[in-house]
């Protein structure tokens, strides 16, 4: 996901970073937004220029790709492929699997070679196809066959990053086994194709619940370790709405990453939003408030979070599906009583999420 194009106004303290959806070092934050993300004071700023080298390999990472946060699992994930072995990420959308992947695998100096899982994927367009046109001058060879993305990165030794690898048909998975476990892979007039040193595999997947997704094979499956990526907690998401909109407007950013994170506990919902979320109802709501000086309005808000909120979530069938009525319920706890959804939505149990 990109920084959300909003058009908001910028803070100057605050710039703005590639990579999504984390964003930024906390020094990069004013002091009001550091208190509102629970970061206590400014950390000491740190002249990257000089001091890189000294800097561990996570904070390396953080730093050059924009990543708030995910310590565990960039040393998780650093470990697994620094050890040879083929990488899947789990988890709901917008949790930031893609950036985290391609951030380690450029760390470690890998090249990667991309591939956006979705049903009417192919096994040819993994593998690669024959040109009809020169293969009628020419007949079956070499060099008329088109490399496909798996191919080409068993024979660069690359890493081949599959995106929503669950949304592929199971013919087109069951294609990567030979390639995964024995490292090779037999085409048709071409024979057998070995991995070169370093092919590696590194997929991400949503969630079997989600739309157009399904299970991988459990052969599948054990060909991969595992790394899975929940929702950030507040101090971090408000971190990462901050350096993607540049607002310095600590209750609009505190509103917006409040109701976002109350649709993944309300009752009413089936399925949360991400940050995704609250991104976009900050961005919405700056450009709604123009370029006034006075903070943004209950009603503004309300139409950002509408907006930005409805295409990100699932409502249940069994209780009354009407958005509207979901979003006034959320507004009531969160702007109007100004109450924290983490507390006061938290299941019960003896130990209460804090």
């Amino acid at each position: 996901m990109r920084a959300a194009e909003a058009g908001s106004r910028r803070s100057p303290q605050v710039a703005r970073l590639r990579g999504s959806p984390y964003h930024g070092p906390l020094s990069a934050l004013p002091e009001d937004l550091l208190t509102l993300a629970g970061a206590g004071r400014r950390p000491a700023t740190t002249d990257t220029g000089d001091e890189g080298d000294d800097m561990t390999p996570i904070k390396q990472i953080q730093e050059r790709h924009g990543i708030v946060g995910r310590e565990d699992e960039l040393a998780t994930a650093i470990a697994v492929l620094g050890a040879g072995r083929h990488l899947l990420l789990e988890g709901p959308v917008g949790v930031g699997k893609t950036t985290v992947a391609l951030a380690v695998c450029s760390h470690l100096g890998r090249d990667t070679v991309r591939v956006d899982g979705d049903d009417r994927y192919s096994e040819s367009k993994l593998t690669g196809w024959f040109d009809p046109p020169l293969v009628l001058k020419q007949g079956y060879r070499e060099d008329t066959f088109f490399a496909g993305p798996l191919v080409e990165a068993m024979r660069g030794g690359k890493v081949l990053f599959i995106n929503e690898l669950n949304r592929m048909p199971e013919s087109v998975q069951n294609v990567l086994l030979p390639a995964l476990d024995e490292r090779l892979l037999q085409l048709p007039h071409i024979g057998e194709v070995r991995a070169a040193e370093g092919f590696q595999v590194v997929a991400t997947q949503n969630p079997v619940e989600y739309v157009a997704t399904g299970h991988l094979s459990e052969a599948l499956r054990d060909r991969f370790e595992h790394l899975a990526l929940d929702y950030q907690d507040a101090a971090e998401e408000t971190a990462i709405v901050v350096a993607e909109t540049g607002s310095d407007d600590a209750d609009l950013v505190r509103a917006a990453v409040r109701l976002t994170r109350a649709t993944r506990l309300h009752a009413r919902f089936r399925k949360g939003a991400s940050v995704r979320g609250a991104i976009a109802t900050v961005a919405i709501a700056e450009r709604l408030r123009g370029d006034g000086d006075g903070g943004v309005g209950a009603e503004t808000l309300r139409r950002a979070a509408e907006a930005a909120l409805t295409t990100r979530v699932d409502l249940r069938d069994d209780i009354d599906a009407d958005f509207g009525v979901a979003l006034d319920e959320l507004f009531e706890l969160v702007v109007e009583r100004g109450e924290d959804p983490d507390v006061a939505l938290a299941p019960a149990g003896p130990f209460p999420k804090a």
